[in-house]
């Protein structure tokens, strides 16, 4: 019994996606865009942008089955909790367009381009 309640703690600390908020940017280098015109930099923001928006939502439905997963587990049905997945592609294309988006503005500082990044 003291293992089945271990195995669920660490299911519950460990195994649900992570908020995309919560997931660190993968490191890009920003030589990638420094041969790029301003022009051509707004452009590739736009399109980063736009797959981080993506990203994001899949990651976020990602996060919404791992946590009615869990409740259901919890609550109703232990063998749900097999069918929470955890971070996985989603997570690791959120933090790709991350890192991509963070060596888009320094090349941005650096070339005074003047693009305006919101979070």
């Amino acid at each position: 019994m003291k293992r089945t309640i271990s195995t669920l703690a660490v299911l519950i600390v460990c195994g649900c996606a992570t908020k995309p908020e919560d997931i660190s940017p993968t490191y890009i280098a920003p030589s990638l865009y420094q041969n790029m015109t301003c022009a051509q930099l707004r452009e590739e923001a736009q399109a980063v942008s736009q797959r981080a928006a993506v990203a994001v939502g899949k990651q976020n439905k990602r996060k919404r089955r791992d946590a009615a997963a869990m409740s259901v587990g919890i609550v109703l049905f232990w063998p749900a909790l097999f069918f929470i997945k955890g971070d996985g592609p989603q997570a690791a294309e959120l933090a790709n367009v991350k890192g991509q988006m963070q060596a888009i503005e320094t090349v941005n500082g650096i070339k005074k381009c003047g693009i305006e990044f919101k979070s």
